[in-house]
């Protein structure tokens, strides 16, 4: 019987771990090296002072991407998570008072908008339907198989996806085609917001990411149990129980390459070898530091990168009942706040916030009782200058003035405790370079086919995954990601030659 072919990860990311428990299912032997003392990557947890915070990505919808691993590995997911829907996405607030509940329930959040707005709620309902009929027709296409492999073009639909692809989708901006849709700013706002859900800028970036709201809006938005570090433990347990083995505390120096083809990786100047190498870590960095290959890391940075963040975790000594999971408290001025982060690269005097508060989903486990979590976000420049300390300090100056000015309450002597991200701490803990949280921008026409493919085109059996490379960012994205690059070497894997 001939010996597993073994697969050497490149960091714990969600992708990683993804990667891994697909590759363990179909028989490869497969080891992760991950620089932290803990999986994950951007998915993780602070503990401080009684309250307890997700510490990356806080939106869960999908679940059918964690449920299709469980199902591919003959577990039962329940045996290792528990998450629920919500009955309100999201809570929006204005400068000028309106407030909308963004409810699960499409006829309820149509009605809502309507009744705060005057939009139609017939617009809203079609709306969405578009940007389902878009996310079935062509998205499941872009975003399910590699852009860069003829098979795709033959087998897999990519041209009856083109031909159903309307020119706005292309052509114009999200944001036109949220203004042609809708006469109501603040519904023009909402909708322009789902192109940060990948770091762009809703002026620039293509119509077609009018598909991102059917994500939420169409198959709705849900809460793990424990916070997202559960969805972390859960294919962490899921990748130990297939027999993945983690090395933490492992810093890799390079991969290892003859005869234009990966051999194994170098740690601690020793090497180990692997039939075959997977990247899990920022694509750029990858080339850079990994692969010495200073041309083609030069290449990677001249297509825009995503925005990064400054966030605070404040743990805060009183109750809002008028906030919920997720909110976000609007600037006055949408387009010059995104021409700051993206032109300019300047401190914004009034940032869109989002704040996230787990202990609305579980009182008195993340947060002592009577109190509440803060993770408060807003989005900057992917560029170490902002995480100068005079800019961060800006930054809490004018959220709180944003904050006590909309909630009517003076928000700073509730801080009892306090830790700040920002991109440089991103940069240095994620590996992500300047602090993108998604890589690459979607701020132009070919963004998508711009993407790094899931496999190096020069060195065999040298693959990637993750947030930096097709098809994106974010958590969804991420486990697409890992999906195809997983399938692109167990195809691979049939060619190759084995010598016993």
């Amino acid at each position: 019987m001939s010996a597993k072919q073994t697969v050497c990860i490149i960091g714990s990311g969600i992708a990683g771990l993804a990667c891994a428990i697909r590759l363990a299912v179909h028989g490869f032997a497969v080891t992760i090296f991950e620089k932290n003392s803990h999986p994950g990557g951007k998915i993780n947890v602070l503990e401080k002072d009684a309250y307890r915070f997700d510490t990356g990505p806080s939106l869960f919808v999908q679940p059918q991407n964690v449920e299709e691993l469980f199902k591919l590995a003959g577990e039962d997911i329940h045996q290792y998570i528990q998450y629920k829907k919500l009955d309100i996405n999201c809570k929006y607030f204005y400068e000028d008072g309106t407030v909308i509940n963004a409810y699960s329930n499409k006829e309820k959040f149509a009605k809502e908008v309507e009744e705060k707005t005057g939009e139609p709620a017939q617009h809203i309902l079609s709306y969405l339907k578009e940007s389902k009929n878009i996310y079935t027709n062509i998205g499941n296409v872009f975003l399910n198989h590699s852009l860069h492999k003829r098979k795709t073009i033959t087998e897999h639909g990519i041209l009856k996806a083109l031909a159903t692809t309307k020119p706005a989708y292309i052509f114009s901006t999200l944001h036109a085609a949220n203004k042609k849709k809708f006469h109501d700013p603040h519904v023009i706002q909402l909708f322009d917001r789902y192109a940060t859900y990948n770091g762009s800028n809703p002026y620039k970036a293509p119509g077609m990411l009018k598909l991102i709201p059917h994500l939420e809006m169409n198959e709705d938005v849900f809460y793990p149990q424990g916070g997202m570090i559960s969805i972390n433990k859960a294919l962490y347990n899921l990748a130990l129980k297939k027999g993945v083995t983690f090395n933490f505390n492992t810093t890799v120096q390079r991969i290892i390459e003859t005869d234009n083809e990966a051999k194994g990786i170098v740690i601690n100047n020793e090497n180990h070898f692997a039939d075959v190498v997977i990247s899990n870590t920022d694509v750029f960095f990858t080339y850079l530091k990994l692969l010495n290959d200073k041309q083609q890391a030069k290449k990677i940075l001249k297509q825009e990168r995503s925005s990064s963040a400054i966030v605070f975790y404040w743990g805060i000594k009183k109750e809002f009942r008028q906030l919920y999971l997720h909110n976000i408290f609007f600037s006055k001025d949408y387009e010059a706040e995104f021409n700051s982060i993206f032109k300019l690269k300047n401190p914004y005097s009034d940032p869109t916030i989002y704040i996230n508060i787990t202990a609305k989903m579980e009182p008195g486990v993340h947060a002592p009782a009577g109190k509440e979590n803060w993770f408060v976000m807003v989005n900057v420049a992917s560029d170490e200058g902002m995480s100068d300390e005079a800019i961060i300090s800006l930054y809490k100056k004018n959220i709180i003035a944003k904050l006590n000015r909309l909630l009517q309450f003076d928000i700073e002597p509730l801080i009892e405790t306090e830790t700040v991200l920002h991109p440089k701490l991103i940069e240095e803990q994620t590996v992500s370079f300047g602090g993108a949280l998604y890589g690459t921008s979607s701020n132009s026409r070919s963004a998508a086919f711009l993407r790094h493919p899931n496999f190096s085109g020069r060195i065999k059996r040298l693959y990637f995954t993750g947030g930096s490379v097709h098809p994106g960012g974010g958590i969804p994205l991420c486990l697409k990601s890992a999906a195809i690059t997983s399938q692109l070497i167990i195809q691979d894997s049939k060619k190759w030659k084995r010598y016993d």
